[in-house]
């Protein structure tokens, strides 16, 4: 599978066609879902353009992407940076329960986040998927040691290691310590210098990946991406 992370944490100023509104986002699932993309991951945001979990904003968000790709898997984040409490990003999901059509289908749930085994279990509560963040190999090895939540669609490694030549390693030394029996697919992706090369790792170890403007803005050449489409198209070629 190859996932579309549309925005992330940027400003608003880091790209033209950064997608920061539920239209922009939902115009840009669209994009990428005629290439054949069937995931996309989303950060929803407030009037203000800075990133929310309130209920409003998340299903306007995925309300609008539905829309224009009603058989997509929507995704959206719970990141502490967002809100520290975990008490209120529990509550938060819990809501989004009740969102009917802008209800997300999974939600990305970071291990190394106070409260997040007990996020994970209010999104199963109310039948969303996690998509499980494991950020080092710290991270690993709590989760083998704590096990697998319930309501695990995925666990997502994630090399946050820039430099290109250490972002693979990086990515690898974290699947290592994962081990081969976590009854749940891998998503492998990096970010910046380091997106592609572990994009490319990914590819060639068979498992799932993603690609978009939450993880770099610019193509393999070099060249800044004119969209999340583009960047899609790049990663499709590789992976062909």
């Amino acid at each position: 599978m190859l996932q579309a992370v549309l925005n992330g944490s940027r400003p608003e100023d880091a790209h033209p066609a950064l997608p920061v509104l539920a239209r922009h986002l939902a115009r840009d699932a669209r994009a990428v879902a005629r290439l054949g993309i069937l995931a996309v991951h989303v950060h929803p945001r407030g009037p203000d353009g800075q990133e929310t979990l309130d209920p409003m904003h998340v299903g306007d968000a995925v309300a609008a992407i539905r829309q224009e790709v009603p058989g997509m898997e929507i995704g959206v984040t719970t990141g502490r940076w967002i809100q520290p409490d975990p008490m209120k990003r529990i509550e938060a999901v819990q809501a989004w329960g009740h969102l009917g059509v802008g209800k997300p289908d999974v939600c990305s749930v970071n291990v190394h986040e106070k409260g997040w085994i007990d996020v994970c279990r209010a999104a199963a509560s109310v039948g969303i998927g996690v998509e499980l963040g494991v950020w080092t190999s710290g991270d690993a090895v709590t989760l083998r040691q704590q096990g697998m939540p319930p309501g695990i669609t995925r666990v997502l490694v994630e090399s946050t290691v820039s430099d290109p030549e250490t972002a693979v390693a990086e990515g690898a030394r974290i699947m290592r310590a994962l081990g081969s029996e976590l009854g749940a697919p891998v998503l492998l992706h990096g970010e910046e210098d380091g997106a592609w090369p572990v994009l490319e790792y990914a590819l060639r170890m068979g498992v799932d990946t993603r690609i978009g403007f939450e993880d770099v803005l610019v193509r393999p050449d070099g060249w800044l991406a004119t969209g999340n489409d583009d960047l899609a198209k790049a990663a499709l070629a590789i992976r062909g």
